[in-house]
């Protein structure tokens, strides 16, 4: 193990472009560039969101084509039959944009879900319906790109459908990611809260309790933030995971561990291959 001096650190108070201007000896700056040079093949922080966007795209660059950098968590889903994953992209990195931004999103998370063992991931976009023409002209307008793009592109698909397995990537704006992420945590965190309060009601629900134990913990394993590790930032050219500010040993392990694995698939030449034979303007 090799450790890089950084004088500084880039705290959550900074502003985002601190990373690239007024510290630029931070941790986060020094850990991106040496990314960048190659003395290193993936990059880990549980730092600033915002500082960690604009470093990775300023010092580490983004893929040849890719207009913005997206977050990628990987969400639990459950279609009845199997347990599965949803990348949803973006979940707060890019609050406005465009149709063909949008798209892009789409592309990435198709192919990283394909390199991560989906054969043909199923690409679908938030929106307040699944008829076609739903949604405003951002999205009317990004339903016809990915339709027509050489991915697998089911149409639009509710908020509430999203952790049923309906789809494999959910491509949304970073304003409309973020708060079905948070609704999504804080559902889970009400949930297991009330389950509690019940189970602990008197003797005889103590008693069920013991009996659903195993179900029970297997269902908060499931749901627990630190067993994904962290969200991939998709766009950039080099595999960067973003951890949860609040990340304790396990999730850095595990972020660590996607880290490996991120880089270790071909996602960033099939993402750049893609977009260079797709015009968008």
């Amino acid at each position: 193990m090799e450790i890089i001096t950084a004088e500084s650190v880039v705290t959550m108070e900074d502003h985002p472009d601190t990373v690239i201007k007024a510290k630029k000896d931070s941790s986060m700056a020094v850990g991106l560039k040496a990314l960048a040079s190659g003395e290193g093949d993936a990059f880990v922080s549980a730092g600033s969101t915002g500082a960690l966007v604009i470093g990775s795209t300023f010092l580490a660059k983004r893929i040849k084509g890719v207009k913005r950098a997206a977050l990628a968590p990987l969400l639990p889903t459950d279609d009845g039959v199997k347990n599965g994953q949803v990348m949803l992209i973006d979940s707060g990195a890019n609050v406005d944009c465009r149709p063909e931004i949008l798209l892009q999103f789409g592309v990435m998370g198709y192919y990283y879900m394909k390199n991560a063992g989906i054969e043909n991931p199923r690409v679908a976009l938030l929106n307040v319906g699944t008829e076609d023409t739903k949604g405003g002209e951002t999205q009317q307008k990004a339903f016809e790109l990915l339709k027509s793009a050489d991915i697998n592109f089911i149409g639009n698909v509710e908020a509430r459908d999203v952790l049923c397995g309906v789809c494999d990537v959910l491509v949304c704006d970073g304003f409309s990611g973020n708060v079905l992420l948070k609704m999504c945590e804080g559902t889970v965190g009400v949930v297991m809260s009330n389950l509690k309060g019940i189970f602990m009601k008197n003797i005889f629900t103590k008693l069920c309790y013991l009996v659903l134990k195993p179900g029970l913990k297997a269902f908060k394993k499931k749901l627990d933030y630190t067993e994904a590790g962290g969200a991939p930032l998709m766009g950039i050219a080099y595999p960067v995971i973003k951890a949860h500010g609040s990340s304790n040993a396990k999730a850095f392990k595990n972020a660590i561990r996607q880290a490996i694995t991120f880089s270790e698939q071909n996602v960033v030449e099939e993402i750049e291959n893609t977009l260079a034979q797709i015009k968008t303007t």
